[in-house]
């Protein structure tokens, strides 16, 4: 890559780790319909939609068509609002390893920044954070019709950042996620385990590794 423009991040796992968070409400909410996750279930759910992981876990549970459209909504939003109650805590210590630093490199560097996340509470996380205007955007997951591993959301960040694929580079720690990238035309970095982002073009083992050097040497 001759020249690196923008830097898309994911948030949950990248940014910072929500994801336990999230874990805990979909468990509690897959108990109260006698649904029983563990851990390794719930990886498949990161990075994707509230309405596609609730469908995921009554489609495990063997409930899918136990409920209608007005009963799923009302059940993802009951999971929205305990995963709001438990985050309420969340400060900028929480901020993953090395993610400042990165930040102001990128920010010196006049890369432009972007946060593709499915996430419906990224704004206000990222305000929790206290690192929101370090971002020039954030897509609106609300606007996002088909979530990770369709390239929709990526798709969105680069026409918000009016940038095209090749100058850009995507950050996530979910394979959905980097699926999600490379459908969009974008070179992708992982973030965790190598066999789990195996698509990804590269991987780091975490977020302390980000450096601005590393992602131009892409090829």
């Amino acid at each position: 890559m001759e020249k690196l423009d923008g830097v898309i991040f994911d948030l949950d796992g990248v940014i910072t780790d929500t994801a336990e968070y999230h874990y805990r409400a979909w468990k509690e909410l897959a108990k109260r319909v006698g649904i029983t996750i563990d851990r390794e279930f719930n990886e498949n759910l990161k990075g994707v939609s509230r309405m596609d992981s609730l469908e995921q876990i009554l489609a495990y549970g063997g409930r899918l068509g136990d409920f209608n459209d007005e009963e799923k909504s009302e059940m993802a939003n009951w999971k929205n609002e305990l995963y709001k109650e438990m985050i309420t805590d969340i400060k900028p210590t929480d901020i993953l390893p090395g993610v400042v630093s990165f930040l102001d490199e990128l920010k010196m560097a006049g890369v432009r920044t972007a946060v593709a996340s499915a996430s419906k509470n990224a704004e206000t996380i990222l305000e929790a954070l206290k690192i929101r205007d370090q971002f020039d955007f954030v897509v609106d997951a609300a606007e996002i019709k088909n979530s990770k591993p369709n390239p929709e959301i990526f798709l969105k960040a680069l026409e918000l950042l009016a940038l095209s694929a090749d100058v850009c580079v995507g950050l996530e720690d979910a394979a959905a996620g980097i699926d999600s990238i490379k459908g969009a035309g974008i070179r992708a970095v992982g973030i965790g385990d190598a066999k789990i982002l195996s698509h990804a073009d590269i991987v780091l083992e975490g977020t302390e590794q980000l450096r601005l050097k590393t992602l131009e040497a892409l090829a």
